[in-house]
């Protein structure tokens, strides 16, 4: 990775410790596996949750004589990664062998990319509470993953799952720009939904697909920067957060005691909350890379890469600026809509069911906070549950012709969650006599009643106000909650002389 600082300090992101403020420094070296359904080099299935070692060809186990084929899927989906973040495509790129000796690289050595990389510098875009930052890609380059080494299934032997073992990666690889785990979650996040919007990683990080290796260090508040430890296969945007405020504050601690940092690869325990030293950090000389004489180097055209750009999707950032301009949702709703493809789907099905554009900040509203709650307290996304995007666009018809209240529509919202989970919502409000009460005779008489009824409460409501809610809430009790609060209220000023 190199070294060149691009960020300005920012205070609002130092760690206090005994000594003075210091500052974090992260990179992030994501490998994302590749969508495709055979590996880098052979043909061999991807397909995860097979038996241990079902998945693997000569080419996997590295039986002699057997040479790699390069997979061109593998090739057009880096370069969609490429493109969708905005980075420098190299149409000559060499493939390299990476020697180290584990069990579970049954080769001696890796296929990956050093000096010549697929996929060189880009961008990815932040929107953190005090404004967007810009993150630098410095690369991404393809290579082929290790296999798995099992060391708890008995207690003098281990095992070796070769299955992983030659799965196609990318690894992508930021400049260190990032200065606190809140930044370096919303990175993983949003690095996750470009992969997901384009195809070519599917981001399940519980599965192994996206995976982290998270290097920290620590400074003085735009000083030189430290040395800085590898938190290495870290499979969770949580764990990620928790990792880097642990390790940087174990750094801090060591520097003001007077200690020295050294460079190491660590892990992270997610049950004891700390990282641990795994061993001394290697160096690019460490590993001999060479090119790999098996393969030629990997040349295209510009046709190649204007193909592929004319067939990627509306992406994350571009879907959100014309979600603010199109629909008129805020900057915040339309982040939140637009976190992954699918939703932001959904969103677009409600606004347009029935060839009947609704007003999409209406729309944005119920989604971000009723329907997000039921979908949160069961674990799902917003398009994983039973609601159809027809029936949230019914309640929100109904509210805007005023057919029901706002609070009508969360209990419409809930009487289809629990009890009506295929029903209609005009169907179920005519039925239910849910229906927005707007005869205002009958809406006086309420508020006279109560008026009447409570001439302690008035006496109290002319000298303090803001009392009127009491006035109010009694009078849509005594409506069934089908009297208009808006005109009740309106109503009850009059008639108390508050106006």
């Amino acid at each position: 990775m190199t070294l060149i600082d691009t960020r300005t300090p920012n205070p609002k992101s130092f760690i206090t410790g005994s000594t003075g403020d210091w500052e974090v420094v992260i990179g992030m070296e994501v490998h994302a596996q590749v969508t495709s359904e055979s590996k880098l080099f052979s043909g061999s299935s991807t397909a995860f949750g097979n038996p241990p070692n079902a998945n693997v060809s000569f080419v996997d186990a590295a039986m002699p004589g057997m040479l790699p084929t390069i997979n061109a899927e593998c090739v057009r989906q880096a370069v969609r990664t490429g493109l969708g973040l905005k980075a420098q495509i190299n149409k000559r790129s060499v493939f390299d062998r990476k020697n180290y000796f584990y069990p579970d690289l049954p080769q001696g050595y890796q296929i990956s990319q050093f000096k010549d990389p697929i996929v060189g510098e880009g961008a990815v875009q932040l929107d953190m509470a005090d404004g967007s930052i810009e993150i630098g890609i410095e690369r991404l380059h393809l290579e082929q993953d290790a296999g798995k080494s099992i060391h708890d299934q008995h207690p003098n032997m281990s095992f070796v799952d070769l299955n992983r073992s030659g799965v196609a990666l990318m690894e992508i690889v930021s400049k260190p720009d990032l200065r606190s785990s809140e930044e370096a979650k919303e990175y993983l996040a949003k690095l996750r939904s470009i992969l997901r919007y384009l195809g070519t990683c599917d981001g399940n990080m519980e599965q192994g697909s996206m995976r982290a290796d998270v290097n920290v260090s620590v400074r003085r508040p735009g000083g030189e920067f430290g040395t800085r430890c590898e938190i290495k296969n870290v499979n969770s945007i949580r764990f990620a957060g928790q990792a880097i405020e642990f390790e940087a504050r174990r750094q801090i601690d060591i520097l003001e005691d007077g200690g020295i940092i050294d460079q190491e690869t660590r892990l992270y325990d997610p049950k004891a909350g700390e990282t641990r030293s795994m061993r001394s950090k290697e160096e690019a000389h460490d590993y001999r890379y060479f090119p790999d004489p098996d393969l030629l180097p990997l040349e295209f055209d510009d046709a190649f890469v204007a193909e592929l750009a004319d067939g990627l999707p509306e992406l994350p950032d571009e879907k959100k600026a014309r979600f603010i301009s199109d629909f008129g949702v805020t900057p915040y709703d339309a982040m939140v809509l637009t976190l992954d493809r699918e939703t932001a789907d959904y969103f677009e099905a409600v606004v347009a069911f029935g060839d009947t554009k609704r007003d999409g900040k209406a729309v944005a509203n119920m989604l971000n906070a009723d329907v997000a709650a039921f979908a949160n307290s069961q674990g799902l996304a917003i398009w994983e549950t039973h609601l159809q995007p027809g029936q949230v666009a019914g309640i929100v018809d109904l509210v805007a012709e005023g057919t029901i209240s706002s609070k009508g529509a969360k209990d419409l919202l809930q009487i289809i969650i629990a009890e009506e989970p295929e029903g209609d919502p005009a169907e179920i409000v005519e039925r239910r006599g849910m229906k927005q009460m707007t005869d205002m005779g009958a809406i006086e008489a309420i508020v006279d009643e109560i008026i009447a009824a409570n001439p302690d409460q008035v006496a109290k409501v002319l000298v303090k106000p803001s009392m009127i809610g009491w006035f109010v809430g009694q009078a849509m009790k005594a409506s069934g909650g089908t009297a208009n609060p808006q005109v009740l209220n309106a109503l009850m000023k009059k008639k108390l002389g508050l106006e």
